[in-house]
């Protein structure tokens, strides 16, 4: 049975969904502006596994991750470079897919952008307002009104009070409360616009997101997540709009707290940290995917990221990095010394000891660290015994986490264009080398190996021949 950890309950809850023939899952994408970073790589890696989990399980999951393509940021970049802002949007979205990709990250069954549901967004702000939760200020925007909603800072544990006193929030003379939110931002000069009953404008961060997962999910779905630093404001604020527009949704008077919301499970991934200090442009430690996917292969910055689990904060290294390549490489090792009798299709909880306690960590919140753990214990017995049948089972696995995908020779090999030395190149050392050797003119063949060295060639014998590999 899957356990999920609940971010609104604070516990694991077994996984029941609201239909079994019709899962459902949200999670907040990208707002495209500037190319993804690795806490966005995190998130799409994070939520991949989640959802290649859940289809494993058997269920129908239709997965939607959606893209923000109007946003003050979308605004201000259009602005700098003199361009339409659906240029801006267009470009990053592009790279976005291009950098997904390249992580093995499979597209999410839809990905709808929030320009295109912007007659639905009016209209769930009009049902707010007729519904006394939001209002329209004297600046032409509207308002979502926090106070109007008992159980707010239920799922982020945020006192609202508490939120006031600190200043915590937005101060602005148009608002009745400096915790009420923007709902529809009246326009500016030479900023996009859409009309509305309200005027010319266009929607706040917030409402886009509730309108699109209502659309497209309907009043209650199964899942919806993102990364832990969209648990307040942003699902906070979600939250308190679906609410507002279902009045079925029971919140206790006398001491307000949620009985059921718009979504079953709330699930967010931890932050991403490098060298231990939290990674923000300010500090100047801040790396895009393509920067990181310049000095790593791509598998192994997956790997990197799946091995702490989902909920946990990551610490970003070069050391982490290069340690996650020389474990990845291991386990590619294992399956070219000892290479898998068949492509398994299908496998069973009870196949063996090694499935179970992999189906075990998977279904226990998503637990990747132990999974990974039982792709290392089944390796050393697949190096002990060169059990092929085994060595089957460690590629099935490997692949439900989107690793071990590539023949291990080219994994090992690397990018040829990265070492100074062509294919051709180092074969042709090699024929030498063994020709050294078999002549016994150990000062050569130790030459040539040493010179394969200093171009990151590791060299490794057995009785079937000479191999190669990327250091």
């Amino acid at each position: 049975m899957l356990k999920i950890y609940n971010t609104i309950t604070k516990q694991k809850e077994e996984f029941q969904p609201i239909n079994p023939e019709a899962v459902s899952m949200y999670v907040c994408g990208m707002t495209v502006y500037d190319y993804c970073h690795l806490g966005h790589a995190r998130l799409m890696v994070v939520f991949d596994i989640i959802s290649r989990w859940i289809k494993e399980l058997g269920y129908p999951l239709t997965y939607v991750r959606n893209i923000t393509d109007i946003d003050d940021k979308i605004i201000a970049v259009a602005q700098k470079n003199k361009i339409p802002y659906q240029e801006v949007t267009a470009k990053f979205i592009q790279a976005m897919h291009e950098d997904s990709d390249a992580l093995g990250i499979l597209r999410p069954d839809i990905e709808p952008r929030a320009t295109e549901y912007i007659p639905k967004i009016i209209q769930m702000i009009e049902t707010l307002i007729n519904n006394h939760k939001a209002y329209v200020a004297d600046n032409g925007d509207v308002y979502y009104s926090v106070r109007e909603f008992p159980a707010y800072g239920q799922l982020s544990g945020k006192n609202p009070d508490d939120l006031r006193a600190g200043e915590r929030v937005d101060i602005n003379e148009a608002k009745q409360d400096p915790l009420d939110f923007a709902l529809w931002k009246a326009a500016k000069p030479d900023e996009p616009y859409w009309p509305s009953p309200w005027g010319d404008g266009r929607p706040g961060w917030h409402i886009e997101c509730s309108t699109m997962s209502a659309s497209l999910f309907g009043e209650i779905f199964d899942i919806h997540g993102g990364g832990a630093d969209l648990q307040f404001p942003h699902h906070e604020n979600e939250l308190a709009q679906n609410c507002g527009v279902n009045h079925h949704f029971a919140i206790e008077q006398t001491q307000p707290k949620l009985i059921q919301s718009h979504v079953k499970y709330w699930i967010h991934n931890g932050f991403i940290r490098v060298d231990n200090e939290k990674m923000s442009k300010s500090l100047g430690n801040f790396f895009t995917i393509r920067e990181i996917l310049e000095q790593y292969p791509a598998e192994v910055v997956r790997f990197f990221l799946l091995r702490t689990h989902y909920r946990s904060p990551l610490n970003y290294s070069d050391a982490h990095l290069t340690d996650a390549k020389n474990a990845l490489t291991r386990l590619y090792t294992t399956l070219k010394n000892t290479s898998p009798s068949q492509d398994l299709q299908d496998i069973s909880y009870e196949d063996n000891n090694y499935t179970e306690r992999f189906f075990t960590a998977m279904n226990e919140d998503f637990n990747t660290t132990e999974a990974v753990a039982v792709l290392f214990e089944l390796s050393s017995e697949i190096n002990k015994t060169q059990d092929r049948e085994l060595a089957s089972y460690l590629k099935f696995l490997g692949n439900k986490l989107g690793i071990l995908t590539q023949e291990p020779i080219h994994f090992l090999q690397g990018d040829e264009d990265s070492s100074s030395l062509s294919s051709e190149e180092i074969e042709h050392l090699i024929a030498q080398r063994k020709t050294a050797r078999e002549t016994k003119n150990w000062a050569e063949s130790d030459r040539i190996r040493d010179l394969l060295l200093e171009n990151d060639i590791i060299l490794e014998d057995s009785a079937q021949g000479t191999t190669w590999r990327k250091k």
